[in-house]
């Protein structure tokens, strides 16, 4: 595999963009592709075998393209398929889960809050990681429902928006919590009517840069981080609408190519 060979991301949409942002933020020198599977979004609310089948097509079609290694930009497709990927599949997987370890650690009235969708918050991998790391932490977990389906519409900043954030923002309120774990990769583009909505003491946490530095090390370990100096061509793809994807991205970057593809 040449180290020149482009870093593959899948997500449920074009939300796993947050993450494509990090990664080439701190690697701006890689080649990538991105896949968004628009049409199948929210993974949240599909079966986790739906989720897998989903999941190794992206995969295989990344693969096709000559990627060197996948990051599964979707927690959803992390907590329910990755390890069926890893186990069918010899490229590397980078997966994201919610950032519940340094929110837990960084907790002061130790309660914090996860917004992340269904279908993450009733995977095993979820529990795992909270029981691992929310010892005498109090979660509250909020169901993120309708947040995908509006981001995936290109209705960011809209009144259903605005209402769905306000109900959830006041779950997080009334419990107290000083910390929001951002769960969906689709989330971050929200943090700034999150923001407007929580008090100043509740900070919001984002697992993109965590990501992007795994991604570094996973390379670097496999000898297939690109060290030329060049610039990158950045293709994203979706089999939705793709002029959201495209807005998305508007004053982020310039990529080589934003086009439709079946998948």
């Amino acid at each position: 595999m040449k180290k020149t060979a482009p870093i593959g991301l899948f997500d449920s949409g074009i939300g796993g963009t947050s993450i494509w942002q990090e990664v080439h933020t701190l690697l701006p020198q890689e080649n990538s592709i991105y896949l968004a599977d628009s049409a199948h979004a929210p993974y949240g609310e599909r079966s986790k075998e739906e989720i897998i089948n989903l999941s190794k097509k992206n995969t295989e079609l990344l693969i096709d393209l000559g990627c060197k290694c996948v990051i599964v930009a979707c927690n959803t497709a992390t907590t329910n398929a990755i390890s069926t990927l890893r186990a069918t599949y010899e490229i590397p997987f980078i997966g994201i889960e919610p950032a519940i370890k340094p929110a837990a650690k960084s907790s002061r009235v130790n309660r914090i809050g996860v917004l992340a969708t269904q279908g993450t918050l009733s995977s095993s991998l979820f529990h795992t990681t909270a029981l691992d790391h929310t010892s005498g932490v109090e979660m509250i977990e909020v169901a993120g429902i309708g947040l995908v389906q509006l981001i995936e519409s290109g209705k960011l900043y809209s009144p259903e928006m605005t209402r769905l954030l306000t109900n959830y923002s006041t779950r997080f309120k009334e419990a107290e919590v000083d910390q929001v774990v951002l769960g969906c990769s689709h989330y971050p583009y929200l943090i700034p009517q999150l923001q407007e909505l929580l008090p100043d003491n509740i900070r919001i946490v984002d697992s993109g840069e965590a990501v992007a530095r795994q991604v570094k090390n996973v390379l670097t370990q496999s000898d297939l981080l690109n060290t030329e100096l060049q610039t990158p061509e950045l293709q994203f793809y979706s089999n939705g609408e793709i002029e959201v994807l495209r807005n998305i991205l508007t004053g982020v970057t310039d990529p080589l190519k934003v086009d439709f593809l079946e998948f």
